[in-house]
């Protein structure tokens, strides 16, 4: 028997949680190796770990539809997303501009000017460079709510798996020109389209349909294995077993299988997975060096590193992000109380 929706996506929310230390990990011990180099060799690297990003993506995917789903209108979809994302990515940009500025870090600071560009979130599409670099899947991010949202406007959500079948079909055409023909399509369709992470998205929204008894199952099945399979030809074969397996345990997640994942420590680090993959990696490197200079071992300052992050993004998630996301919400829903008794009257 299933679980309550509520406690789902909890279950969903820790798996979040998970992919965010994951990618935590990867950076403090193999990227961070792979750019300034530990004195000596960690206790253990993880190297795989930057495969969070397409447990993330996933999880985007589903999220998205089930909102979608709830979603009356369109602005309705705007201010929850905004609310989500961006007071907490305000902060976290000006917290990181300054704290590497601060701290120093060869080659990862950037002008004012770019780190004004980059409050907007899509200043990658202008070349501006990044405050951190991890902000480049935010920008993934936002296109993919943005061809949702219109998806969403023009009733298509019923067609996603034409609309599916068509990104897949370009993706696939992508790479037989290079491949085959040695040709380079447009790179900014591709760009645009999200094309390279596309079957991410899909699949994820695919294990949505599923889970919620929603779509056809036969249908949704289909579409999740062509974007298996799509990743299998041209990504590799690794990439479509990882996928497999992700969507496994997302579905399991999804249906209430996974009732480990609503342990306590692993629902807190879904609800600071946001704010933890925001602030981790910049200031995480600064630090690392400074205490690396300082004379500490590698393992040490790897430990305090992850702990200072953690507390960081509790603090943003505490301090900014839900109270912000609260606010923002609760005045939308007041506007929408006011302006309802008016639009009722208009429709008479």
């Amino acid at each position: 028997m299933s679980q309550p929706a509520t406690h789902r996506m909890i279950e969903i929310d820790s798996l979040r949680g998970i992919a965010a230390v994951l990618v935590v990990l990867f950076h403090y011990t193999t990227r961070y190796q792979e750019l300034y180099g530990h004195p000596t060799p960690p206790l253990f690297s993880l190297p795989w770990g930057h495969y969070g990003v397409n447990l993330f993506f996933m999880i985007s995917g589903f999220v998205i539809f089930m909102t979608l789903d709830k979603t009356r209108q369109p602005l309705d979809f705007v201010v929850s997303r905004f609310s989500r994302l961006y007071p907490a990515y305000w902060v976290a940009v000006a917290l990181t501009f300054l704290v590497v500025h601060w701290l120093g870090l060869p080659g990862k600071t950037v002008g004012m000017e770019s780190a004004v560009w980059n409050l907007a979130m899509f200043h990658n599409l202008f070349n501006v460079p990044h405050v951190d670099g991890v902000y480049w899947t935010l920008e993934v991010e936002l296109l993919f709510y943005a061809w949702a949202l219109l998806a969403f406007r023009l009733g298509l959500l019923n067609r996603i798996h034409v609309l599916l079948a068509i990104l897949f079909v370009l993706r696939l055409g992508y790479f037989g020109f290079e491949k085959l023909w040695h040709i380079d399509l447009p790179w900014i369709a591709f760009r645009l389209l999200i094309l390279k992470f596309i079957p991410w998205f899909g699949a994820g929204i695919m294990i949505y349909r599923l889970a919620s008894r929603r779509g056809q199952p036969r249908a949704d099945i289909a579409m999740l294995v062509a974007a298996i399979v799509l990743l299998g030809v041209v990504e590799s074969p690794f990439l479509a077993l990882l996928a497999t397996v992700l969507s496994f345990v997302l579905y399991g997640a999804a249906t209430g299988r996974l009732r480990m994942l609503a342990h306590p420590v692993l629902v807190w680090l879904g609800a600071i997975s946001y704010t933890l993959y925001l602030l981790h990696e910049n200031i995480g490197w600064a630090l690392m060096l400074r205490l690396q200079q300082a004379g500490l071992s590698t393992d040490l300052t790897i430990l305090i590193t992850i702990v200072v992050a953690l507390s960081l993004a509790s603090l943003l998630s505490r301090l900014v992000e839900k109270p912000a996301m609260h606010f923002l919400r609760e005045r939308y829903k007041r506007y929408r109380q006011i302006r309802s008794p008016i639009a009722v009257s208009r429709e008479a």
